[in-house]
């Protein structure tokens, strides 16, 4: 497949269904299955676990709502990487893409696949391939290539997978509620005599982000929306709303189906070999001969995601390239397809460089703590394009601005130093990557001079 010159530009064929289902599929990934376990583990009660999911959830949908302002003031590929450019210089643009491109996407895509081939794994031999590492690759590889298809096949694509994820979870949630044999309210108040603590509660708001992580991507793929004044606030709103709605419902149910001495035995990076607490608490409706089905509902729920990230991630570097701050190739898209194919590709080989190196807790960990540094400084750029921008037309204005903004600000901050605390290897780790960014924005600046001067 020849590639085409860095001339042809992106085309709007994404609609609604497709932004929305982006949205939607690229937050519902492996978190909803898992997650509740640690957080279990880390708070000692229910009823702070579910809390945690609440106010990680309200946490999420602010960042969306100041995103849908900014997705609609920049509706270009890149999503937060024009943000940050416009908003704080060349440097910071590239820091946010040089730190995507490292870690946030191709760790969001390594944890995703290998979560999914860890599910798979009841259904098949993975010694055949090369265990969990090599069907993660394979599954990297697959939704790689769909992607180097137009973007309106890879939007259908993501459009069944979300569709069909969101009615597997429906479908595990009810069913507990109306046929578990174990299903009792009382299961809610059962606690331990573990005290409240602010930084385990921190933790616990950590492993709920990863759940909903994923409401940053659609905007990376703005340019290739239709109507997105209309389109990009419409989809974030709705999509992280009825992120919430699932999450709340699916949690709620595990806490009915199992006693809480069951939760806190659920697979965790503290007790990796025990059963998701989805599964035991699918168990309770399904018995020992669903477990086929979970399997294959958690799989396919975290391909989906993958897909979504793919999808998006890949137009970050894109984008960085066509402004002259990032390998030149990287900004080449395919004459008939319209897809940056490159970047597909290089982000395929790093994501399966991570899926090789790490275990998905510490993918997971890498990611949030990167990312929401610069969630923070993106919602912050909302209070400099007011400012900078007072007369600019914004269909839809930040909901609650200039208060959940600031709140959004104040919130991640305080999260940030508590995971500072808390895992300060993955977060020193994360600093680390995105300061060795700083000298290779130096080096990609005099490249492009020179290259400049001797055009001349």
């Amino acid at each position: 497949m020849s590639i085409g010159s860095n001339k042809v530009g992106l085309e709007r064929r994404l609609g609604l269904i497709a932004t929305f289902s982006l949205v939607v599929g690229t937050i519902i990934g492996t978190g909803i299955f898992l997650k509740a376990g640690v957080m279990s583990q880390l708070l000692g009660q229910s009823s702070w676990v579910l809390i945690a999911w609440v106010v990680a959830g309200l946490l999420s949908s602010t960042g969306a709502l100041a995103y849908a302002e900014l997705g609609m003031l920049f509706p270009k590929a890149g999503g937060e990487y024009v943000y940050m450019r416009e908003a704080y210089g060349d440097l910071a643009g590239f820091l946010w893409g040089w730190q995507r491109f490292w870690v946030s996407s191709p760790g969001s895509i390594a944890a995703y696949a290998v979560g999914a081939a860890t599910f798979t794994a009841p259904l098949i031999n993975l010694s055949v391939f090369g265990g969990t590492a090599g069907l993660a690759i394979i599954f990297i590889l697959i939704f790689t290539v769909i992607n180097c298809f137009e973007v309106t096949f890879g939007g259908r694509v993501q459009s069944f997978m979300t569709f069909f994820k969101i009615f597997l979870i429906l479908f595990i949630a009810l069913g507990i509620f109306g046929f578990s044999s174990t299903g009792t309210m009382a299961h809610l108040s059962e606690t331990t005599d573990k005290a409240f603590n602010i930084s385990a509660f921190g933790a616990a708001m950590l492993a709920a982000l990863w759940a909903f992580d994923g409401w940053n991507n659609m905007p990376m793929v703005a340019g290739e929306i239709k109507n997105p004044s209309r389109n990009i606030p419409l989809a974030l709103g709705l999509g992280v709303g009825t992120i919430l709605v699932i999450y709340l419902l699916a949690n709620f149910a595990y806490f009915y189906a199992l006693p809480f001495s069951e939760a806190l035995t659920a697979n965790s990076k503290f007790n990796p070999q025990a059963l998701p607490i989805a599964t035991k608490a699918s168990y309770t409706f399904l018995g020992p001969a669903g477990y086929s089905i979970l399997a294959f509902a958690f799989m396919f729920s975290a391909v989906g995601a993958m897909n979504g990230s793919i999808l998006s991630s890949s137009r970050v570097p894109f984008a960085m390239a066509r402004d002259g701050l990032f390998f030149q190739a990287v900004g080449l898209l395919h004459p008939k397809t319209k897809t940056p194919i490159v970047s597909l590709i290089v982000q395929a080989i790093l994501s399966i460089v991570l899926a090789l190196s790490g275990t998905f807790d510490q993918l997971t960990d890498y990611v949030v703590f990167a990312s929401w540094i610069f969630y923070a400084l993106c919602t912050g750029s909302l209070f400099i394009f007011r400012k900078k921008h007072p007369n600019a037309e914004r269909p839809y204005k930040a909901l609650g601005y200039p208060v959940l903004p600031a709140i959004f600000i104040l919130m991640t901050s305080l999260l940030l130093i508590n995971t500072l605390i808390t895992s300060p290897r993955e977060s020193l780790t994360g600093l680390a990557i995105i300061a060795a960014g700083v000298p290779a924005f130096w080096y990609m600046r005099r490249t492009q001079r020179k290259a400049q001067q001797s055009l001349k």
